[in-house]
């Protein structure tokens, strides 16, 4: 399946609409555009073209997720912390997760597989997905996401994010 720009009119809101969305809310960004990018390997080796270096940023790995009831979450954590579903489950308090499939991602989330992102709680909010993310993003000057594609990432301020967060009604968990 297709995650990049090219596609983007086939998701329920397409990468443009959640930039112009964004700039309508008055929340900063700044948009890279890149090779399309599906793994966190991928990522780290064009990161160079746009990172800043010296800056305290936050480069993500996210995941969708799924309980024995069905329940989705999107958990959004530093691209190299090590993940035990396991483990996770039991830190979360929900028990064991599984991977949601690329139909349930597109249905729960708007976007395919190699572009998850925070962003894609614009849908996941209305659908009831529980949204987790890395509390090192509390520390973090910049964090760097997909746009809902895979050829884009944006590069936004803590306070943006938490901005995005608080507009779109995303209530954050933080892990």
């Amino acid at each position: 399946m297709d995650a990049s720009s090219a596609c983007q009119d086939s998701l329920p809101v397409s990468s443009d609409a959640l930039l112009k969305q964004l700039d309508d809310w008055g929340i900063a960004y700044q948009l890279h555009t890149h090779v399309p990018l599906r793994t966190v390997e991928d990522a780290k080796a064009v990161e160079d073209q746009f990172m800043v270096p010296g800056e305290n940023a936050l480069r993500l790995k996210n995941l969708y997720l799924r309980d024995k009831k069905k329940r989705s979450y999107l958990v959004t954590l530093q691209q190299d912390r090590e993940i035990d579903l396991k483990a996770l489950g039991t830190e979360l308090g929900i028990g064991n997760l599984s991977f949601g499939s690329a139909d349930r991602l597109l249905e729960n989330l708007g976007i395919r597989p190699g572009a998850v992102s925070p962003l894609a709680m614009i849908t996941g909010v209305e659908k009831g997905v529980t949204f987790y993310m890395d509390a090192q993003a509390q520390e973090a000057d910049v964090i760097y996401m997909h746009p809902l594609v895979n050829d884009r990432t944006v590069a936004m301020t803590r306070d943006a994010v938490m901005a995005f967060f608080e507009t779109a009604g995303v209530a954050v968990n933080w892990v």
